[in-house]
């Protein structure tokens, strides 16, 4: 399946209602400048939820809103279609005002490969739904994202620290993390 193929199909599962709005208005009107104005904001509406891109990469990477996270990654995994049946990486990233998970998929039928984002705001309280209960090698991931990031996964059977103590304060890997005794001054 080619990245456009697989886009198109995608976008398909998650259509923007905004997008339907805008097409019906510049049906409803008979007026040429309005109509001219409802084709250009219908334009600019993207017709699915979702947010393709390649990046300069061979693989399509697909940026959903964490409301949509958990459906998808079921779709992608049980749709004939796609058949993603192998999550073989998942990180956790610090865009800086952004914390997210990155998940890449294959799948093994196919030989297809994509790239799903999801981010999130709230550096406070970070969390997206968990799928170990579609590819069970992420309940490791998702704990090693725990640990590092704080960022929660909602429904994960045993989100607990893997590799740093529980008395540990904070998370390393993010960019606002501050270590006084163990910094490097140069």
């Amino acid at each position: 399946m080619t990245n456009e193929s697989l886009q198109e199909l995608l976008g398909s599962w998650f259509p923007n209602p905004e997008a339907s709005e805008t097409s019906l208005q510049a049906k409803v009107s008979n007026d040429v400048e309005v109509l001219d104005e409802n084709l250009e904001a219908q334009a600019l509406v993207n017709p699915s939820l979702l947010e393709f891109k390649e990046e300069g990469s061979q693989f399509l990477n697909v940026i959903v809103p964490k409301e949509y996270l958990h459906g998808l990654m079921k779709k992608l995994k049980s749709n004939s279609e796609t058949s993603f049946d192998y999550l073989f990486c998942l990180s956790g990233v610090d865009w800086g005002n952004e914390l997210g998970v990155v998940y890449h998929l294959e799948s093994t039928k196919y030989r297809h490969t994509i790239v799903v984002k999801v981010t999130t705001e709230d550096r406070e309280n970070p969390a997206f739904d968990s799928v170990c209960d579609i590819w069970r090698t992420a309940e490791f991931h998702e704990r090693e994202v725990f640990d590092f990031f704080g960022i929660k996964f909602n429904n994960h059977p045993n989100l607990k620290r893997l590799f740093l103590t529980d008395e540990w304060e904070g998370f390393p890997l993010r960019k606002d993390y501050v270590d006084e005794i163990n910094m490097v001054i140069k």
